[in-house]
């Protein structure tokens, strides 16, 4: 069955994200990036998306980056950021890699002020580090909100669980997946 989604393609060679060993049950055989990305594999496939991890040779953590290994634009990339709201809750903005995010927007949506949270915090809550947030499959669970700039494409691309692991989405299945909510939170406007 075919996703209709667009191939990701990199310099080098890109593979399947773990699958060879996936899909023989040897799980306790990948690394961890491998790992990280075999989990957010998973998690599209529970969501019922026939979309493929792929692993590019080049590391792609920023949108630009990410952008360049896949032959999209900055716009198209769909960043995983997270902010800290009260001392342990998590809040995942999905943004277009052109766009900043304006928290006080973010703050005013949610109703209370948010800040920028550190690496520790990134990964005790999503269970993966910075540069490679997925948009689903998160340690805990946490408030979504999702760039509106984002359903201006047909496909956009997400980062699956390391800085060289990413997908192809189509946004409303990104709003889906995520649990997110629709919003504007580009800064400027």
């Amino acid at each position: 069955m075919s996703s209709g989604l667009p191939s990701s393609t990199a310099h080098g060679q890109p593979t399947t994200a773990g699958n060879s060993l996936i899909n023989r049950g040897n799980l306790s055989q990948l690394t961890e990036p491998a790992l990280s990305a075999a989990r957010v594999q998973q998690a599209l496939r529970d969501a019922g998306l026939d979309s493929t991890i792929v692993e590019h040779g080049v590391a792609a953590r920023t949108s630009a980056e990410a952008a360049s290994a896949l032959g999209c634009t900055v716009g198209e990339i769909a960043k995983s950021l997270i902010f800290r709201r009260g001392d342990n809750d998590a809040v995942l903005v999905i943004a277009s890699g052109a766009n900043r995010v304006d928290e006080s927007k973010v703050a005013e949506l949610l109703g209370e002020p948010i800040r920028k949270a550190d690496a520790a915090f990134v990964r005790e809550l999503t269970g993966y580090a910075i540069g490679g947030i997925p948009p689903l499959a998160h340690a805990k669970p946490s408030t979504t909100l999702v760039d509106r700039d984002l359903l201006q494409f047909a496909c956009v691309h997400a980062a699956g669980g390391t800085p060289n692991a990413m997908f192809p989405i189509r946004p409303q299945d990104l709003v889906r997946v995520s649990g997110g909510r629709v919003a504007d939170v580009r800064l400027g406007d």
